[in-house]
Protein backbone atom coordinates (compact mmCIF):
# COMPACT_ATOMS: atom_id res chain seq x y z
CA UNK A 1 0.00 0.00 0.00
CA UNK A 2 2.91 2.72 0.93
CA UNK A 3 6.08 2.34 -0.58
CA UNK A 4 9.55 3.62 0.63
CA UNK A 5 9.07 7.31 -0.47
CA UNK A 6 5.46 7.67 1.12
CA UNK A 7 6.88 6.55 4.19
CA UNK A 8 9.78 8.90 4.31
CA UNK A 9 7.54 11.72 2.75
CA UNK A 10 5.04 11.19 5.97
CA UNK A 11 8.28 11.12 8.59
CA UNK A 12 9.67 14.18 6.88
CA UNK A 13 6.48 16.14 7.06
CA UNK A 14 6.23 15.18 10.95
CA UNK A 15 9.88 16.50 11.58
CA UNK A 16 9.05 19.37 10.24
CA UNK A 17 5.86 20.52 11.86
CA UNK A 18 7.65 18.89 15.54
CA UNK A 19 10.80 21.64 14.71
CA UNK A 20 8.95 24.27 13.74
CA UNK A 21 6.57 23.81 16.61
CA UNK A 22 9.60 23.83 18.97
CA UNK A 23 11.07 26.71 17.55
CA UNK A 24 7.36 28.32 18.01
CA UNK A 25 7.64 27.78 21.36
CA UNK A 26 11.69 29.00 22.04
CA UNK A 27 10.26 32.05 19.85
CA UNK A 28 7.55 32.96 22.10
CA UNK A 29 9.95 32.71 25.36
CA UNK A 30 12.73 35.00 23.72
CA UNK A 31 11.34 37.71 20.77
CA UNK A 32 8.98 40.43 22.23
CA UNK A 33 5.71 40.79 21.83
CA UNK A 34 4.60 43.11 18.60
CA UNK A 35 1.12 42.75 18.55
CA UNK A 36 0.19 45.28 20.75
CA UNK A 37 2.20 48.00 18.79
CA UNK A 38 0.59 49.18 14.94
CA UNK A 39 2.69 47.79 12.02
CA UNK A 40 3.26 50.88 10.25
CA UNK A 41 5.39 52.12 13.45
CA UNK A 42 7.51 49.24 13.43
CA UNK A 43 11.19 49.66 12.96
CA UNK A 44 12.72 47.33 9.99
CA UNK A 45 14.16 44.89 12.53
CA UNK A 46 10.70 44.42 14.04
CA UNK A 47 9.00 44.28 10.78
CA UNK A 48 11.82 41.07 9.84
CA UNK A 49 11.43 39.57 13.45
CA UNK A 50 7.53 39.72 12.89
CA UNK A 51 7.67 38.18 9.66
CA UNK A 52 10.05 35.32 11.02
CA UNK A 53 7.06 34.75 13.57
CA UNK A 54 4.81 34.57 11.28
CA UNK A 55 7.00 32.18 8.83
CA UNK A 56 7.42 29.96 11.61
CA UNK A 57 3.47 29.98 13.41
CA UNK A 58 2.48 28.70 9.59
CA UNK A 59 4.73 26.34 9.62
CA UNK A 60 3.75 24.57 13.12
CA UNK A 61 0.45 24.71 12.09
CA UNK A 62 0.38 22.58 8.83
Amino acid sequence: MFNDSMMFDFKYKGMKKSFFQLLNTVNKKMLPKLSDKDPNSLSKIEKGILAYRYFVLVNSLD
